[in-house]
């Protein structure tokens, strides 16, 4: 155990965690949260209270009291920086050495490198991540598999690197912060991750003719975006930075910020470059405000959810036309499906799936959009080129013909209400397997065909709850029960391949505590990290 100013390691150091872990770095975010964490406590707080008037009836609106920031014409943001210009095709993934090296070679625009819902936050992988993008801006990142396999950047132009960090709801139990009165507390995953990428590679990343861009994850509103502006001109002061270096892309995520998109865009609009439409967790935040609120709000089963029902199609519409308006990129969410290079019929329903996407988001006006594995980047570019030509983006394209209500950012009429017996069953599993997965340090998962992240898993679980409050009914006739869900999870356990290394069974009880008890926690990651990934130091052990 090793302290610094106000930030104390609470965990054993890896080899190279010391470059990271520095007593600098370690001081730059002691300021951080001497200045910040105050108000991220009081945001996290406003989000509990908000949450209880939506359970409680109240019904989002558009603010009366930021109606001039939205009828203001003449505002824009600061816009796309060096290397952001064109951003058809942007690669996501986890930040381990392997995944970094095959994003760098991708042929994608961007790279969003993520240590948010791709990422499971092991100590390994936290500060692990940090040091594969500390090598990857230095030109000097190499791996080799157990295998002997040896991994090295070989493309000629690389993606622009565009780091995730966790959401303020998260925590990073491997670091405390104390404050001036004596008070001690993990530190916020926020400021850890951002914090110590910028104050390593802020410098690096503006000499190499880009800059230090990020994915902002989970807001819900104007406020929060607000906070995390301070937190960035406060950050270029701190390293003599020139303001506005930073650029930020906020994902519309959650619902409550689809009613705030350009006071999020206003309150950053000295760091904004645009908004990304993340699909999988917004529907997660839907159902998870509105599970208490009556049978009308519940959803089908995932596969029915597409981007064509009327609540997704409202939001992404609005979203374009209030990016192309500000000046700022509109990004395209990502198609869960993923190629499978050993089944030639599975890799040709899922380009097919993935090009009709791409060509809707694409004729809709976004500017790019994501894609999960690099053998579904010549797909989703094609299908941008074709709308795009030689030009970099379509900001000019102003979508003045879209109109879009606040009952219709809400509106779950039209969508077909079905859940199945497959569809429940489907649900139960991919909970369980993506958990097993996460608590072994794999954030990212392929499951049937499926590319599965910490979102997908969200809907899985929040669904089976609401199903199981309203005693839903499926297709075939079984009435979705507390017992019906554990015996299929039952069912599943014994059907899993078991090794040395699985944790199935912690797994199950994670399902069981997110999913099957009363009390419905915010976030599955919240409860299963604190749990199973946080580590204690041999010293403290002994």
């Amino acid at each position: 155990m090793s302290s610094h100013n106000s930030i104390t390691i609470r965990a054993d150091l890896d080899e190279r965690f010391d470059e990271i872990l520095t007593p600098a770095s370690l001081a730059f975010l002691a300021r951080l949260h001497d200045q910040f964490a105050g108000r991220r406590h009081d945001r996290l707080d406003a989000r509990m209270r908000f949450r209880k008037r939506i359970e409680n009836g109240h019904d989002l609106r558009f603010l009366p009291e930021t109606r001039s920031i939205r009828e203001n014409t003449e505002w824009r943001v600061v816009g796309a920086g060096p290397g952001l210009d064109d951003r058809r095709v942007e690669i996501t993934g986890p930040t381990d050495r392997k995944m970094t090296i095959n994003a760098l070679n991708s042929g994608a625009k961007a790279w969003l490198a993520d240590l948010e819902d791709a990422t499971s936050p092991t100590w390994a992988n936290v500060i692990g991540g940090q040091i594969s993008l500390f090598d990857a801006i230095r030109g000097q990142i190499d791996f080799v598999s157990e295998e002997g396999k040896e991994y090295r950047v070989t493309a000629e132009e690389t993606p622009t690197i565009i780091m995730r960090p966790r959401g303020w709801q998260l925590v990073e139990k491997h670091l405390w912060y104390t404050d001036r009165a004596g008070h001690t507390s993990p530190a916020s995953a926020s400021l850890v991750d951002f914090g110590l990428y910028f104050f390593h590679n802020a410098q690096a990343l503006i000499d190499g003719g880009r800059g230090p861009y990020f994915y902002l994850p989970k807001l819900e509103n104007h406020l929060e975006a607000r906070l995390w502006d301070d937190i960035f001109t406060f950050s270029e002061n701190a390293l003599r930075i020139p303001h506005g270096s930073i650029r930020a892309t906020v994902l519309i995520e959650t619902i409550s910020a689809a009613f705030e998109m350009d006071e999020i865009l206003y309150e950053l609009r000295d760091h904004a470059a645009g908004l990304n439409a993340g699909r999988w967790d917004y529907i997660f935040s839907l159902i998870k405000n509105y599970r208490c609120r009556g049978r009308s709000y519940v959803l089908p089963e995932r596969s029915l959810i597409t981007m064509t029902v009327p609540f997704m199609r409202a939001y992404t519409e609005l979203l374009v036309q209030t990016c192309h308006k500000r000046g700022a990129h509109a990004i395209g969410g990502m198609s869960a499906f993923i190629p499978n290079r050993r089944d030639p019929e599975v890799t040709e329903r899922a380009l097919a799936k993935v090009a009709d996407d791409k060509r809707r988001e694409a004729n809709d006006g976004f500017d790019g959009s994501w894609v999960a594995h690099p053998d579904l980047i010549p797909t989703a570019r094609a299908e941008f080129d074709a709308v795009l030509g030689d030009r970099p983006n379509q900001l000019e394209r102003q979508r003045p013909e879209v109109s879009v209500t606040a009952r219709e950012l809400i509106d779950l009429s039209g969508i077909e209400k079905t859940v199945t017996d497959a569809g429940l069953r489907s649900n139960v599993s991919i909970a369980l397997r993506y958990i097993e997965s996460w608590l072994r340090g794999t954030g990212a998962a392929a499951i049937d065909n499926l590319m599965e992240d910490a979102a997908t898993a969200e809907i899985s679980r929040s669904q089976i709850w609401q199903w199981i409050r309203y005693g839903i009914v499926t297709e075939e006739g079984a009435t979705i029960t507390h017992a019906l869900v554990e015996s299929l999870l039952q069912e599943e356990l014994r059907a899993m391949q078991r090794s040395g290394s699985n944790r199935f069974d912690e797994a199950a009880e994670i399902v069981r505590m997110v999913a099957l008890e009363e009390d419905f926690p915010t976030f599955l990651t919240i409860p299963a990290y604190a749990q199973y990934l946080v580590e204690r130091p041999a010293a403290i052990a002994a």
